[in-house]
């Protein structure tokens, strides 16, 4: 996505911003377990609408019974839908895993690509879940724009927009590019704990000073 967005975000305001994120989560990363680009890749798929914890509880029998993107193709969808039915939403998430696995193994030798273009053409991949494995598995500067970054983005000021792809232009304006991966995880982590939908903790944030929508 170009860079092409005048930031709404004054350099000096995010770079305290970051460093503050940088202090409170200095280890932030993913919290989907996965060994693969390809577990990453389906993880992130069954995140939708549903808790990282719950997808690791599922994924850790899931990803021992099928193992790569050609048994996930060849599984009976009927079965692949009860394997994964705790995670919510489960018929479009198994047809969505079952095609996009197919996919990789027809055009991709089985790989997944680490290009942007080439994943959202895979069923069940948007924006989202490509920056997702881009960021994590490749290293490649990306940034996710989940429930709580969108929330946070609005919250801190960050973005005006609503629509996810402007949010992510916003940040990456806004931002280093270097930063990006980190920003993403470092987000999502305040925004589970800390700035919650409901009722943010802002007697407990570290942003709060900085924050235009604290309470």
């Amino acid at each position: 996505m170009a860079r092409n967005r005048k930031s709404p975000v004054p350099e000096k305001r995010a770079g305290i911003l970051l460093g503050k994120l940088k202090e409170a989560y200095p280890d932030a990363g993913c919290t989907l377990g996965h060994d693969s680009p390809f577990n990453l890749l389906v993880a992130t798929i069954l995140s939708a609408q549903c808790t990282d914890e719950r997808v690791n509880q599922v994924t850790k029998h899931l990803f021992t019974k099928y193992k790569g993107p050609k048994a996930f193709a060849e599984a009976d969808i009927d079965e692949l839908m009860q394997d994964i039915k705790s995670t919510g939403f489960y018929k479009n998430k198994a047809r969505s895993i079952k095609e996009c696995s197919r996919e990789l193994v027809e055009k991709y030798n089985g790989e997944v690509p680490a290009e942007m273009d080439a994943l959202v053409k895979l069923r069940g991949v948007g924006r989202k879940t490509a920056n997702v494995v881009l960021g994590t598995w490749f290293n490649i500067p990306a940034i996710t724009v989940d429930t709580h970054v969108k929330r946070l983005a609005g919250r801190l000021g960050l973005s005006r927009e609503k629509d996810p792809g402007k949010i992510e232009q916003d940040l990456m304006n806004a931002f280093p590019r270097d930063s990006w991966v980190f920003l993403s995880h470092a987000l999502i982590l305040h925004g589970r704990q800390i700035c919650k939908a409901r009722k943010p903790l802002c007697g407990r944030c570290l942003l709060a000073t900085y924050c235009p929508s604290r309470a």
